[in-house]
C-alpha cells in the first residue's frame, strides 16, 4: 500500500514553496486588501470594509495584480521572508495559517478544490464591501468589522 503523499504546505517550508505554491496559499477573500486603521496608542489593526481601488467587489480579487504597485504604491508583497509579520493578516488566512504551522481550513480551494468555497463560507466581505473611491477617508472608522493580531 502506497504512502499518502502530504500537501505541499504541509512538508515544505515557506522558503521551499515556489512562486505557484506561494500564490495559491491566498485563498481569495480580499481581506489583504480592506484598508485598514491602526490604533496609534496599542498598534491594535481594525480592518474596515473599504476595499483598495483595484479590488473587485464582486470576485474578492485584484483587477490589476501583475501592476498593482503603479497604481497603490503602498501595495503589501507578502513573501515568506515577512512570516513573522503576518500577524496583522486575518486569523483564516492561508498565509499567515501556513506560516504558524497550522493546517489551511476545509473550505481553502487548495483542500476542497472551490474557489468560491471562502464566500460561500462567508470568511469574505464579498457583498458587504464598498470602494475606497467611494468613502472620505476621514469616515473609515465608521466602517470598521474586525480587530486582527
Amino acid at each position: 500500500m502506497a504512502a499518502k503523499v502530504q500537501p505541499f504546505w504541509k512538508r515544505k517550508t515557506l522558503a521551499e514553496l515556489d512562486r505557484d505554491e506561494w500564490e495559491s496559499l491566498c485563498d481569495g477573500c480580499g481581506l489583504c486588501c480592506l484598508q485598514k486603521l491602526e490604533d496609534e496608542e496599542d498598534g491594535s489593526v481594525y480592518y474596515t470594509r473599504i476595499a483598495c481601488k483595484l479590488l473587485d467587489l464582486n470576485t474578492c480579487r485584484c483587477s490589476d495584480y501583475a501592476n498593482r504597485r503603479q497604481f497603490v504604491p503602498d501595495c503589501i508583497q507578502l513573501t515568506p521572508g515577512q512570516a513573522s509579520e503576518f500577524r496583522w493578516l486575518p486569523p483564516t488566512c492561508g498565509y499567515r495559517l501556513v506560516a504558524e504551522g497550522l493546517d489551511l481550513p476545509p473550505w481553502h480551494p487548495l483542500v476542497c478544490g472551490d474557489p468560491q468555497a471562502v464566500h460561500k463560507a462567508a470568511i469574505s466581505q464579498v457583498g458587504n464591501m464598498l470602494s475606497e473611491n467611494a468613502v472620505a477617508e476621514d469616515d473609515w472608522e465608521e466602517h470598521m468589522i474586525f480587530r486582527a493580531g
